[in-house]
């Protein structure tokens, strides 16, 4: 664990406290731990579970964003999944869409295949989205500051992004529990 860790809240903990701050925004969330975080503290049908396809939740957000110019849409996202597809921080940058906001998650790990490093420490993805085009982009290192930064994105027109820098705890959260076929169409019915 590197030093500041212990200081830092769980993802987990940051999961819990954005989602107590939204309604029925669709939420478009990476695959790994922060899916079966999220299912596991408030499963909802605008819950878009991105099971198994590392790098790809921020595209199918910005999709639906596109889509949905009247709906804010949120992608939960992890550090590792955004080095994954940087390409898709540029497409969001030059498109803009005003109702998307990135949330990461930066453990500096890619927690659910056993906390290898990532390269979120010498990278800073926040850094990346401001020069790819974000509008607004903020770093925060605590649920005080995440709640109040959160809350502001949300009256903001975007894109936005919001890096959380988290511990490397996991929650003991089981698999989703439905299938994918049976997420894609409880989540588009549920975004009509």
């Amino acid at each position: 664990m590197r030093p500041e860790q212990g200081t830092l809240i769980s993802r987990a903990q940051a999961i819990a406290a954005l989602l107590e701050l939204l309604t029925d925004q669709p939420v478009i969330i990476c695959n790994g731990f922060p899916s079966r975080e999220a299912h596991k503290i408030a499963d909802r049908p605008t819950h878009f579970y991105m099971i198994g396809s590392m790098g790809n939740a921020p595209a199918i957000a910005l999709g639906v964003a596109l889509a949905k110019p009247h709906k804010q849409v949120i992608t939960f996202d992890g550090d590792g999944n955004v080095l994954m597809g940087m390409g898709t921080l540029a497409t969001i940058g030059a498109l803009k869409p005003k109702n998307f906001i990135h949330v990461v998650f930066d453990n500096e790990v890619y927690g659910t295949t056993g906390n290898q490093p990532t390269i979120s420490n010498v990278v800073p993805l926040e850094k990346v989205a401001k020069a790819a085009g974000y509008v607004n982009v903020e770093r925060v290192l605590d649920r005080e500051d995440l709640v109040y930064e959160f809350k502001d994105m949300l009256k903001k027109n975007g894109p936005s992004m919001l890096l959380i820098k988290v511990n490397e705890f996991s929650e003991d959260a089981g698999r989703v529990l439905h299938e994918p076929p049976d997420i894609t169409k409880r989540f588009m019915k549920a975004i009509q």
